[in-house]
Formats: C-alpha cells, sequence, structure tokens
C-alpha cells in the first residue's frame, strides 16, 4: 500500500485539475486558480514522495503526465480562453449561449477566444516529449507545464488583487494575450536547457543557481506579490541561459 502514495498524491493533483476546469468554465477564475495551485503543491510532492519511499513506477510516470495534462495544460487553456473573451467581448464566455442555435449565427469572431487552447495542445506536446527525451533526467529542455501554468495564471489574480487601470489596460489587450498565448506555445517546446529545482544536496556551491533563484523569487513576491510571478518566470529562463553551473 505504501507503494501507492505517490500515485495518490498525483490523483489529488488529477482532481484538483478538474475542479479548477469546472470553475474556470464557469467564469470563476479566482477559484479556478486556487485549485491549480493546490494541484501544482500534489505535483511537487508526488515525486519527492516516490524518491523518499522508493515507489517509483512507470504506471506513476504515465499518471504523472496524465494529471499534468489537465492541471497544467487544459486548465491553463481555459483560463486564457476566458481572458481572450473578456477582452474582445468584455465578459466571460458562456458555452450555453455559444453553442445554442442562434449562437451559431454570432459570427467566426465569437470564436477567436478558443485560440487560448493552443497552450492545451502545446502542453500536451511537451509532456510526451518529457517522457520520452533521456535528456531531462535532471534539467529541462522548454518551460516545464507547471511554469507556463503559473505565468497564466498570475494574469487574472493581478487583475483581481492588485487591479490598476493601466495593467487591466495591458493584460485584457487581445494582442497581448494572443501574444502570450503563443509565447507560451514556443516556451513550453523551445529547445532552451532550463535548470530543474530539484537538490541533489543542500551545500551552496552545487546549487548556488538555485539558491540565488528561490531568493530572488521571495524578494520579488515581498515586494511586488502576483506581479513578481512573470518577472520570476523570466528571471529562470534568464538565468538558466547566462549562469553557467
Amino acid at each position: 500500500m505504501i507503494k501507492q502514495v505517490p500515485n495518490i498524491i498525483t490523483s489529488l493533483n488529477l482532481l484538483c485539475g478538474c475542479v479548477a476546469i469546472l470553475f474556470a468554465v464557469s467564469g470563476d477564475l479566482i477559484t479556478a486558480s486556487l485549485f491549480v495551485f493546490f494541484g501544482i503543491f500534489f505535483d511537487f510532492f508526488d515525486g519527492l514522495a516516490a524518491r523518499l519511499l522508493k515507489a517509483h513506477s512507470d504506471i506513476g510516470l504515465q499518471l504523472d503526465s496524465l494529471a499534468d495534462m489537465v492541471t497544467s495544460g487544459v486548465a491553463p487553456a481555459i483560463v486564457m480562453v476566458q481572458l481572450l473573451h473578456e477582452s474582445f467581448f468584455g465578459g466571460p464566455i458562456v458555452l450555453t449561449e455559444l453553442f445554442s442555435a442562434e449562437g451559431w449565427n454570432v459570427g467566426l469572431s465569437h470564436y477567436f477566444p478558443f485560440i487560448g487552447l493552443l497552450i492545451a495542445v502545446a502542453s500536451a506536446y511537451r509532456l510526451a516529449k518529457f517522457n520520452v527525451d533521456t535528456r531531462q533526467t535532471s534539467s529541462f529542455i522548454g518551460l516545464p507545464t507547471p511554469a507556463n501554468t503559473i505565468l497564466i495564471l498570475s494574469l487574472p489574480l493581478i487583475l483581481h488583487f492588485q487591479y490598476a487601470d493601466w495593467l487591466a489596460d495591458i493584460i485584457l489587450n487581445k494582442w497581448f494575450l494572443i501574444g502570450m498565448t503563443l509565447l507560451s506555445c514556443v516556451l513550453l517546446n523551445a529547445e532552451v536547457p532550463l535548470f530543474a529545482l530539484k537538490f541533489k544536496t543542500w551545500d551552496f556551491k552545487s546549487n548556488a543557481l538555485r539558491y540565488v533563484f528561490l531568493l530572488l523569487s521571495i524578494v520579488l513576491i515581498v515586494f511586488l506579490h502576483f506581479l513578481a510571478i512573470p518577472l520570476i518566470i523570466l528571471s529562470y529562463i534568464l538565468l538558466s541561459l547566462f549562469w553557467k553551473e
């Protein structure tokens, strides 16, 4: 039974992702974000539990990717669809109206927000590639799906908790959101090596990059709160590119 503990934790990640999707579809992006963060929390600890219990398995590997596809693939894609719909039409999408008999006659422009679903497609490809790429055992090639998800979900959180007219003008600009969608798809699958936050030892010398990144992240969060998230993701990419361990 103890060998199933990591799989149970992974299943909690999947469950959180499913609940997040329900809230995202209904337009409650804040509650959706909360459940996605719970899912990412479980995603971090399933691997830790597997290492501590020596309970690695092929089923666990596949289940982890399937759970990530829901929590860090489909959920952020729907959040982006909702943000795009608000930027185009001033409010959340109502699927019952969109797919009603009258809804089919509204014109193709009402389906432009579905561009956000490209995030789910790119996430699926990234996760499939990760499972067969032997280069990604101790680091990543391309932005990990949880990091991309946190970046996407920071947008509604900034709008809700740190609202300012100038921020709303940027975040709810349809070209900004389309650009973010395409950029995230590229980053997920770019041939760019990125460091992992896994600590094999705790000494500073071999983990200087990780400690610097964590310290920088804490400082940014303390001073900028949710606005810090895009800067943290940018710092993660830049440190990976220019800091040679």
